[in-house]
């Protein structure tokens, strides 16, 4: 493909065939996405492909990078070789018609000097008919299989116009035989050599968008070394590798899969994945993702996921996801690219016979309207929209920030709120015990049981309690929450009929009994009222930021409901949680709270970070409903900013969910970007280079327009001869793209 014209004559060829849904083709990328309305294997690929072979192009079938993990195949290496002889190719191509076209711009070059150098005509012709017929070969056959589909494109354009500068010499030629005179060739010659010349440029700087997905993909490892059940060591491809295998990482070595680390410690380097620039610490039971680099310690890795199930290729497939979509914006230049090779054709024949109308000579009228045609091709809008989205998208996964397509981007853009859940997101999750306090029961007994209720959950909360029991048993330093209480040495009961129950707690059968640890909401339910003094003590605790938590005795037989103990935990903020709330407000960004906890905790850690809205105890049913309300004013656009479960619907019910990939992969694929780290400043990084593609896309479609609205009307006016149309023609594509590639630059939002 060629212009925009290209792009949406093989849209309309796929969205054709039966069983499409819908089509979207992306001109940078050279892909086609297809939606199907009915199971893909009822749509038959040998059709798709036909119907683009008969719009005058080629197709064929993506393999992905991911995929090629699983088949053993390299697809992108094989595809960007492709892509590298084919340039290699272009390049000798417009060598050759340089080399060819200069001679016949000596006249042009030595007339100031007051010297005459013109060829003889045969000479000229020579030259200029190898130019033309060889060098310009590929504008011919693309122009034949545009006009065969009665649609028009940048190559017709080009045809049309170097065709008439040719043709006009030859008929010169003919009409005069034997005199001196100024011939045309090297207009024709020219203009095919600067556009060759700009198509050449312009895939090379296409390369460069696509510098994020060669990157990762290149993170790959493809072979393993693998500990068999006898523990010998052998090295096998990759796509032998099966989940449970252990793989054996040596230093320096990369990762080849998920896993996690059976034995061995050291410090792993996983800046190009989750964009964190100092290593971080790894041991036994931690996890580690294929890609990431091993430091100083010999690792033995057992398997947890391989190939396409990999977090690398799971974001390879986001940025590739996010590349081959089209931006909202780019529906206008759909619009526009429909109808501007028929107007632009309509132009230059209406130029063509005003010029005769008005008396000019018939070379005068050819030229002008050569002119119009040359500098009319609507590469630059092809391209405008899809190379600002590769550069930014592929920057942002660099950094962390993983945008899943372009109208998450455009909206992300417009983002004016921000809410934020608190556990996990701005609070580092790991909460510890603060206090535990029995009511009526000894120390020991009450943790116990508190540990075998919670011990089914996988909550942060209790994960901290049982923590505690098992250090404490363990004979571990104890927290100060039971520091002051010796040992616990009571034996953990067991706990039947173990279940979650939503926005309240945990809550277990032991010895016949139902008990519960829960928050207050629970409490006031179960009718349960604690002594005064437990009262007060819980509402001293929650006053602080504590998280307050009640072991509770459910009303059953004899036994009457009952609190048995106060819990109470605490979480510290994370350290670039202010300046993530800072960076924003420098944007005009207000930032909101919404948390399930207390309504002390979410004063506290609101206080801490400036945040002046914030909704505590929320149900997770209803974070969606204050998500709702907060997009109720008028113009507000707000993100959401989640890690858990939880968090799913409010992500999904904001315009735009922002998940921590430290989180559940639920929150992930409810989210439009997806923040490789933990750390809530990415949140200001996503919005800042959602803000700078975007006026990028601006600027591109700004001069893309521009370099139409200016030269066409020069052109048709005689003000721009052929050259001079080709040279801009080729420029204003090659500008739109390393204007684009200034993204490239971006950093980062500047850390405090």
């Amino acid at each position: 493909m060629t212009c925009a014209s290209c792009a949406t004559r093989v849209e309309k060829a796929l969205a054709r065939v039966p069983g499409v849904a819908a089509a979207s083709v992306n001109l940078a990328t050279e892909r086609a996405s297809v939606r199907t309305s009915e199971p893909l294997a009822a749509v038959d690929i040998d059709r798709l492909v036909k119907a683009v072979v008969d719009a005058g192009y080629g197709a064929q079938p993506v393999v992905s990078p991911t995929q090629a993990a699983d088949t053993g195949e390299n697809a992108s290496a094989t595809a960007e070789g492709t892509r590298a002889r084919r340039a290699q190719r272009e390049l000798a191509v417009v060598a050759l018609s340089a080399l060819l076209s200069v001679p016949l711009m000596l006249p042009m070059l030595s007339a100031p000097f007051g010297v005459e150098a013109a060829l003889p005509a045969w000479l000229q012709l020579v030259l200029a008919s190898v130019v033309q017929f060889v060098c310009g070969a590929r504008f011919y056959g693309s122009a034949y299989r545009a006009v065969r589909a009665r649609a028009g494109n940048m190559d017709l354009l080009v045809a049309l116009g170097t065709s008439a500068a040719y043709g006009l010499s030859v008929w010169q030629m003919i009409a005069h035989p034997g005199e001196t005179m100024h011939l045309y060739f090297e207009a024709s010659a020219v203009v095919i050599t600067l556009v060759r010349l700009g198509k050449w440029l312009e895939a090379r700087a296409k390369r460069e968008t696509t510098d994020a997905i060669r990157a990762l993909s290149a993170l790959r490892p493809e072979r393993a070394h693998i500990k068999d059940e006898l523990g010998n060591e052998r090295e096998v491809p990759l796509a032998q590798v099966r989940v449970g295998t252990v793989v054996v990482v040596r230093p320096g070595e990369r990762m080849p899969v998920d896993g996690t680390i059976a034995a061995g410690r050291t410090h792993v380097d996983e800046s190009l994945i989750t964009g964190e620039s100092l290593p971080v610490a790894k041991g036994p039971g931690e996890h580690v993702t294929a890609g990431s680099i091993n430091g100083e310690g010999a690792l033995e890795v057992t398997t947890t996921a391989t190939g396409a199930e990999t977090t690398l290729a799971r974001i390879i497939r986001l940025v590739e996801s996010a590349q081959a979509e089209k931006a909202p914006i780019q529906r206008l230049v759909d619009r526009v690219s429909a109808v501007f090779v028929p107007a632009i054709l309509a132009l230059a024949a209406a130029t063509l016979g005003l010029w005769l109308l008005t008396g000019a000579s018939v070379e005068t009228a050819i030229l002008n309207a050569v002119s119009v045609l040359v500098i009319a091709c609507p590469c630059a809008l092809g391209l405008a929209t899809p190379a600002a989205i590769m550069a930014g998208t592929g920057v942002a996964a660099r950094h962390g920030v993983l945008i899943k397509d372009a109208e998450a981007l455009e909206l992300a853009q417009r983002v004016s709120i921000v809410a934020f859940d608190k556990t996990g997101t701005l609070t580092v999750g790991k909460p510890q015990l603060t206090a535990f306090e029995p009511l009526g029961m000894s120390h020991d007994e009450a943790l116990a049981l508190a540990a075998a209720v919670e011990r089914g959950s996988d909550h942060p909360l209790a994960r901290a309690l049982v923590a505690e029991y098992e250090a404490r048993t363990a004979g571990e330093p104890p927290s100060a929450a039971t520091a002051a209480t010796g040992d616990a040495r009571a034996r953990l009961p067991a706990a039947a009929q173990a279940q979650a129950v939503a926005g309240r707690g945990m809550q277990a059968q032991i010895d016949g009994v139902t008990l519960c640890v829960g928050n207050a909401r629970w409490l006031a339910e179960l009718a349960i009222e604690p002594p005064p003094a437990a009262r007060e003590r819980a509402a001293q605790l929650e006053a602080a930021g504590n998280t307050i938590s009640w072991l509770m005795r459910q009303s059953g037989g004899a036994a009457p409901a009952d609190a048995l103990a106060l819990i109470a935990f605490g979480d510290s903020v994370k350290p670039t949680a202010r300046i993530a709330v800072e960076q924003l407000a420098a944007r005009g960004v207000k930032s909101v709270l919404i948390t399930g906890d207390n309504r002390g905790a979410a004063a506290t850690v609101a206080a801490a970070l400036g945040i002046d809205e914030y909704h505590a105890q929320v149900l997770p049913a209803d974070k969606a409903d204050i998500v709702a309300q907060l997009k109720a004013g008028t113009g507000q656009i707000v993100a959401m900013v989640g890690d858990g479960i939880n968090d799913a619907p409010a992500l999904a019910a904001a315009d735009i969910g922002i998940a921590m990939a430290t989180g559940t992969d639920v929150a992930m694929h409810a989210a439009g970007i997806t923040l490789m780290r933990g750390d809530p400043a990415l949140v200001a990084d996503a919005i800042d280079i959602s803000r700078r593609t975007y006026r990028k896309i601006q600027q591109n479609l700004f001069w893309a327009f521009v370099y139409n609205l200016i030269g066409i009307p020069l052109a048709a006016l005689g003000l721009l001869n052929p050259m001079l149309a080709g040279a801009a023609m080729a420029f204003s594509s090659v500008s739109v793209v390393t204007n684009a590639l200034l993204l490239k630059r971006w950093k980062g939002v500047e850390r405090a």
